[in-house]
Formats: structure tokens, sequence, C-alpha cells
């Protein structure tokens, strides 16, 4: 299960990557806004921090107008590593190498096509399990 959440400037970036999710039959709860009326987004980061640190969901989106204020949020709850990536290598190292469980995008900086790229790449991605990087993670944990 993938939570996924944005404040207003992410909301229609957001509802196509949940059409797209729909699409490639991967399940996904939507942890808000649902609207695009102006919100805060630390509301939805912390909703779907939440929902990883729970283990009802394996790894979540986030998006906001960056990707950089709602990635702050996320990352201030012990356990989550999210990373704010506008291109598909970054996706990819994230996730081989960081173990990221959270995918920060911005609506403002990145267009739907490549977003949805990210996304796949982000998703399909499997942790390198190197020594190296658990080592690193750990101290990223303490």
């Amino acid at each position: 299960m993938i939570a996924i959440g944005s404040d207003h400037g992410g909301f229609a970036l957001k509802q196509e990557v949940m059409e797209h999710l729909k699409k490639e039959g991967l399940e996904y709860k939507d942890y808000g806004t649902y609207t695009k009326d102006s919100c805060d987004y630390p509301v939805y980061a912390k909703k779907v921090a939440e929902a990883i640190i729970s283990g009802e969901c394996e790894k979540g989106i986030l998006i906001c107008g960056t990707g950089i204020g709602i990635s702050i949020t996320a990352n201030k709850f012990k356990g989550i590593r999210a990373a704010v990536c506008h291109d598909c290598f970054s996706a990819q190292a994230t996730r081989e190498h960081n173990d990221a469980n959270i995918l920060a995008m911005g609506a403002r900086v990145v267009g739907p096509g490549l977003a949805l790229k990210i996304v796949d790449t982000f998703l399909n991605t499997e942790f390198s399990n190197d020594e190296r990087h658990i080592n690193r993670i750990r101290q990223i944990e303490e």
C-alpha cells in the first residue's frame, strides 16, 4: 500500500499520480488534501509519515509546490527517509542507497509526464542491501 498526500500546490499532480497508480494496479491511500483550497503541507506530511511508521503503508509519495517543505516535515519522524526527487536518477539512487520510503516532488518543478516516470522508478527500485549503505542508514537513524 502506498500512502499519498499533498498540499494545495500539489493537488493536481497528486490526482494524476493516483490515476497512474490505479492504472498500474497499485493500491494507495489518499491522505489529503482533497481540494485546491489553501492548506498547510505539514498536516499531510505527518499523515503519510505516520501511515508508514504504523505499517499501514509501505512507501509514500508527497507533493507540494517544491517538494522541499513537505519532505522536511516528513523527515522529522524517526524511521522516515523522505527524498526530494525531480529526476529518475535521484529516485533510483535514493532507493538503492538510502532505502528512502517517501518520494517527495514539487508540482511547480516537475511536469506530470516526468513525475510519473519518477514515481515508477522510485516504486520499482529495490534497496541494494550493501553493507556500506546499511551502515549509513544506521547513522542517519541514530
